[in-house]
């Protein structure tokens, strides 16, 4: 019983672990393809993202392209009549007419404005930028990506074209134009949402943006690829550390680019839908199927089991009348199951009711046993008590009346046996009063004694104790109030006190009188003999102690019989 339970103890795991450990492998598969069906999908979004990304940049580089390409003209038209006094009149006119221009500028050769059609900011170190003296170095136009100031209150780029003859430089004409406004808008259907566009130099320095913080450091690896392909993508952080993805096409030769940034595909992205349906699903199929087998796997068997157990739980405490009648709803086997068990509580009622009939005979024919034992020990008596009375030796009197002692003594052992409750334990406290009075009653007839009235006082603590044991107790006892009886009271009689006290593993048996107190008295004969011998089988140990003024205490002291080293 004990190793089952301690392997019980260590391997145990409820069947609702093991169903749902079993069925988690069984799904798992379908989990992991549904998983991996994600991965590749989300992959794919990407990708398509990316090459959306990437064909926006084009597309805006184009349109970007031509924008400028037509501001180029338009300043080129409108350079030779940009002077006068009607220049800024004539500027305004154009801009107004032509939407999409922030401002139109005529620079003289110096880059000094000469006239224009809407407040310029002032900048004394225009006629040194490196885009004006392009121009002067006979360059048609340009496309400056650092103006040296904001000519717009919005992002926006600067174009210029040469004025004048090529051999004679007359200054520039410049046209303000916003991003919006060369159609880079971040709203179209080839944009991802959240995107934003710049320019960049041909350092791969951002000079115009919609949102600067979109864009991370300059990268130079993309304007090679850019500059060879007309397009490149490529994925970074921005100056945020968000994760983005980039793309660039050339706007006006290699000198200038239009960058596009969105950012990275997220879990919660709109791209993302398809992908994470795709997991979701299969993820949901398997906690619904697991949630499906451990349900009916708790309605169907696990609480008709732990009913089961419960109904064990009360035959194991002996009460086999409980029918396991709700098992009828169960399923067929938990109702085989259960029709076992109530079978085999019925084995054991009707098994229990033959053994406690056995048990009834026994204790009855033990009951008899001892009776007739203690009949035929008192027959011995009676016979020992008319040969007693029949000698004529004084000696041979006490020596017969000292053996009817003892056998008296075991006579009332067995009566104590069969008239107690329990056939293999007597109560040691009425015993010894009962065995005390007997043995003083027995000798009212002066059988070895003076024939004076004696008082006895009782004083023992209950134990209960088996008649192995029992048997030199009391033999004990016989020896010691025979002796007293012998040699401690006179005709006056005199006081006989035993005493029986438990103390822990120890206990003591004393039996003291009031006589004279002389141990010698006991000498060497047959009683000191055979109280030392009963000490020994007790494991005890006997002492005779003198009292004062006067008697005698015979202690007999040893294991308490229920004490555990004091078992044999």
């Amino acid at each position: 019983m004990n190793a089952f339970t301690g392997r019980a103890g260590r391997a145990v795991t409820s069947i609702r672990v093991r169903l749902a450990v079993a069925l988690f492998v069984a799904l798992l598969p379908v989990l992991v393809l549904g998983g991996l069906q994600s991965i590749f999908a989300f992959r794919a979004e990407a990708d398509a993202r990316r090459q959306s990304l990437e064909l926006a940049a084009g597309h805006s580089a184009t349109i970007a392209r031509a924008r400028i390409e037509a501001a180029g003209v338009l300043l080129q038209t409108l350079g030779p009549g940009s002077v006068g006094l009607e220049c800024a009149q004539r500027l305004a006119d154009v801009r107004a007419r032509l939407p999409g221009y922030a401002n139109l500028i005529r620079f003289d050769a110096r880059g000094r404005v000469a006239c224009a059609a809407a407040t310029t900011p002032n900048d004394a170190q225009r006629g040194a930028r490196a885009w004006f003296q392009a121009l002067r170095a006979s360059q048609d136009m340009v496309v400056a990506s650092a103006p040296g100031a904001v000519y717009a209150d919005e992002p926006a780029v600067l174009a210029a074209v040469r004025a004048g003859t090529p051999e004679r430089f007359d200054g520039a004409m410049a046209a303000v134009l916003t991003l919006r406004e060369l159609k880079l808008q971040t709203t179209n259907r080839f944009m991802p949402d959240g995107a934003e566009v710049a320019l960049a130099d041909s350092k791969g320095r951002v000079f115009v943006a919609t949102s600067p913080k979109a864009f991370g450091a300059p990268n130079l690896g993309w304007r090679e690829v850019a500059a060879r392909e007309k397009s490149v993508l490529w994925s970074g952080k921005d100056l945020e550390g968000r994760h983005r993805n980039y793309a660039a096409a050339p706007l006006v030769d290699d000198d200038v680019f239009v960058i596009l940034s969105a950012p990275s595909p997220g879990l919660l992205s709109w791209a993302s839908i398809n992908p994470i349906s795709r997991l979701l699903l299969p993820l949901l199929a398997f906690f619904l199927a697991l949630a499906a087998v451990l349900y009916a796997a708790e309605r169907g068997v696990i609480r008709w089991i732990v009913y089961l157990q419960r109904v064990a739980a009360i035959y194991a405490r002996g009460r086999f009348t409980v029918r396991p009648l709700q098992a009828g709803r169960a399923p067929p086997e938990i109702r085989e199951l259960a029709t076992t068990l109530d079978a085999m509580a019925g084995a054991i009622v009707t098994r229990d009711a033959s053994l406690m009939d056995s048990l009834a005979e026994k204790d009855a024919l033990m009951r008899e046993i001892h009776h007739r034992v203690k009949n035929n020990l008192q027959i011995i008596t009676s016979l020992l008590n008319m040969q007693q009375r029949a000698l004529a030796d004084p000696a041979a009197k006490a020596a017969m009346n000292d053996t009817r002692q003892r056998i008296t003594a075991l006579a009332q052992i067995y009566r104590a046996l069969y008239q107690g409750p329990d056939l293999k334990r007597v109560d040691l406290r009425p015993f010894l009063e009962e065995l005390t009075a007997q043995l003083l009653a027995n000798d009212m007839g002066g059988f070895g004694g003076a024939g004076g009235l004696v008082r006895t006082e009782v004083h023992a603590d209950p134990l209960v104790i088996d008649p192995d044991r029992l048997a030199p107790i009391a033999l004990f006892a016989v020896e010691a109030i025979t002796n007293a009886q012998k040699h401690a009271f006179g005709p006056g009689g005199g006081t006989l006190v035993v005493g029986f006290h438990v103390r822990g593993e120890e206990a003591e048996l004393s039996i003291s009188d009031d006589g004279p107190g002389a141990a010698d008295s006991l000498g060497g004969g047959v009683g000191r003999t055979l109280m030392t011998a009963f000490a020994r089988q007790l494991r005890g140990k006997v002492a005779f102690e003198t009292r004062e003024p006067n008697g005698l205490t015979v202690r007999l002291t040893f294991p308490t019989p229920q004490a555990p080293h004091a078992a044999v």
